[in-house]
């Protein structure tokens, strides 16, 4: 899984507005909606693998039934294309609370999420981290996992019980399920691609850099 990002089941059920049983009904039924197993049998979804539950959520949505709806993706599949394009922008900027270690590490990434029409705020500590997300009330929250030192995952429990918050978890090591237990909704290892950073981001939040104002932060 190295080097690209991978998503919970719940983070994908959040991204498409599907309950998380149903996309487990899918993939027992219809056998194409099969996301892969980390160590820890964690259900983890790739980038791609999330194209096809949103491609069959689109039929649905124009009367298909899910048998046709499956029977499409099947076909699409077959001829290499499912992809129904870029979420549309909006008008309200989204705010990135990023909790990384590494001052380098920390500036590369908010220079490229900045690029990107992000508004970002860093912090190098888990208490910083923490004070500046009740502060701010970011979107979301990418944390580096080997924070101050090692206390990336208890930020990630910590935020996501109070809040209920997205988060992106980052190491340099492969942690995916540690990550997903403390209830992160994506994972990403480094050494970070800007261009995986960027694309795991506008996934979670399912949303470039821009957010409509009724739907401002993801509950």
């Amino acid at each position: 899984m190295s080097g690209r990002p991978v998503y919970s089941i719940g983070a994908v059920a959040q991204m498409l507005g599907i309950p998380p049983a149903t996309l487990r009904t899918w993939e027992e039924r219809y056998g194409l909606l099969a996301p892969e197993r980390s160590s820890g049998g964690h259900r983890v979804y790739s980038r791609d693998q999330v194209e096809q539950p949103r491609f069959v959520k689109a039929q649905l949505d124009s009367g298909m039934s899910p048998a046709d709806a499956h029977r499409l993706l099947a076909e699409r599949v077959a001829a290499g294309s499912v992809s129904l394009g870029a979420p549309e922008a909006a008008e309200t900027r989204l705010l990135i609370l990023l909790a990384e270690r590494d001052p380098h590490a920390a500036g590369l990434a908010e220079y490229f999420l900045r690029t990107e029409g992000y508004e970002v705020v860093a912090a190098l500590d888990a208490a910083e981290a923490a004070r500046k997300f009740d502060e701010l009330i970011p979107s979301m929250i990418v944390i580096d996992l080997l924070i101050s030192p090692g206390s990336g995952l208890e930020l990630c429990r910590q935020l996501k019980q109070r809040s209920g918050a997205l988060v992106l978890a980052i190491s340099t090591l492969e942690t995916s399920d540690q990550a997903l237990e403390a209830g992160a909704d994506g994972f990403l290892q480094k050494p970070l691609d800007p261009l995986q950073l960027v694309s795991a981001v506008k996934d979670l939040l399912g949303a470039s850099a821009f957010l409509r104002p009724s739907s401002a932060r993801p509950q």
